[in-house]
């Protein structure tokens, strides 16, 4: 009698809690509290400028029956078509992936029907627009995280006022302007008591040639305070619109377990041939414990190891980092092994010469 009764009891209580999980935004997954951060996400390695990418490096919040396509518009520009995950807001990063001094920026993104539509058009150093592959990702949350090490916020602006933004323990990002192609960005309540995390930054423009960096990084216990920089064709400092996303313990496209397999690191000492590790160690974070590693592969080219990654589908996103106006990309599509990730390489340009710069590079994968 009294066995017969406890079991059902046992499965109420345990449909209650997770209804009550649920109504929180949080699911029981792997023994861990996770909210349902983000809403809506992809990523996309586009080689082609029309048709469908390669499907090895594209993955997203939708049905496995689609897939990511792409067509041309004007020179330079392709349309990204991510299916079936439109929605408001959110951020949007790029990379160019070339041997030449090229920059790729965002131009706006928007649904339309069903599916995001993101717009990227890449530049040459002085302005010529050019087609080359680049990396693509779109991300959208809202709800907030569990308290724990995680945080997780970005900022879209326009270049005169925010336009989106998100910040994981639910408290408002602000953003002040510094002077010309220069602001200053607060993500208050995702501090760290000592450097720890990740950034990505993406220049936003429709009309005009642009690129961004994170200019600085201030950590601090309670907020991460972080300078965005932007300059034009030619290295004039410029105001445009902007994407930021930091990142702790999180992929770049906001989840966590799944994916399982995601990383970071901040190459800060970009003139050490090493193999090195950045440290401290909260800014050179790999998901399975392992240790990412950074060393010099010629003039203003750094290859960088994410050990215990390179499970498919996976995507990297870079950014230039420092008070200058260089800029960085990928030399051509990172290695995936199955046993570690290989970006080879992130190489960095002032105006069109390879530099040792400092640079913030980010990978993660599908699962």
């Amino acid at each position: 009698m009294v066995t017969t009764i406890r079991l059902p009891l046992r499965r109420i209580l345990l449909a209650v809690l997770s209804l009550a999980m649920a109504a929180a935004g949080l699911t029981a997954l792997g023994g861990q509290a996770q909210a349902a951060v983000p809403n809506r996400w992809g990523f996309a390695f586009v080689d082609v400028p029309s048709g469908v990418p390669d499907p090895n490096h594209q993955a997203g919040s939708w049905p496995a029956a689609f897939s990511v396509s792409v067509t041309p518009g004007a020179p330079g520009e392709t349309f990204v078509r991510f299916p079936q995950i439109g929605g408001p807001g959110g951020v949007v990063h790029v990379t160019a992936v070339t041997n030449q001094p090229v920059w790729c920026q965002a131009e706006k993104w928007n649904a339309v029907g069903p599916d995001e539509l993101v717009s990227v058009r890449c530049y040459r150093f002085g302005g010529a627009p050019i087609w080359v592959p680049f990396t693509v990702m779109y991300e959208e949350s809202t709800g907030l995280l569990p308290a724990g090490t995680h945080a997780f916020g970005y900022v879209h602006h326009n270049g005169a006022a925010i336009v989106s933004q998100y910040n994981s323990v639910g408290a408002v990002n602000t953003v002040v302007p510094l002077g010309l192609g220069v602001w200053r960005v607060t993500f208050p309540g995702l501090g760290a008591p000592a450097p720890a995390g990740g950034l990505q930054a993406t220049a936003v423009n429709p009309t005009a040639p642009a690129r961004c960096k994170v200019g600085n990084w201030s950590p601090a216990a309670a907020v991460q305070t972080v300078e965005v920089r932007c300059h034009d064709a030619v290295n004039n400092p410029f105001n445009t619109g902007w994407s930021l996303t930091y990142q702790r313990e999180r992929a770049i496209t906001g989840a966590a377990i799944p994916p399982k397999y995601f990383a970071y690191t901040f190459d800060v000492s970009a003139a050490n041939p090493g193999p090195y590790a950045p440290v401290p160690v909260g800014i050179n974070y790999n998901s399975q414990g392992a240790v990412n590693t950074v060393q010099t592969a010629g003039p203003g080219m750094r290859l960088v190891i994410f050990p215990r990654m390179g499970i498919l589908r996976d995507h990297v996103q870079a950014t230039a980092f420092g008070p200058g106006p260089e800029y960085c990309n990928l030399l051509t599509l990172w290695l995936s092994t199955g046993s570690q990730a290989v970006v080879r390489d992130v190489v960095c340009y002032s105006t069109t010469t390879q530099v040792d710069r400092q640079s913030l590079v980010t990978y993660t994968s599908q699962f």
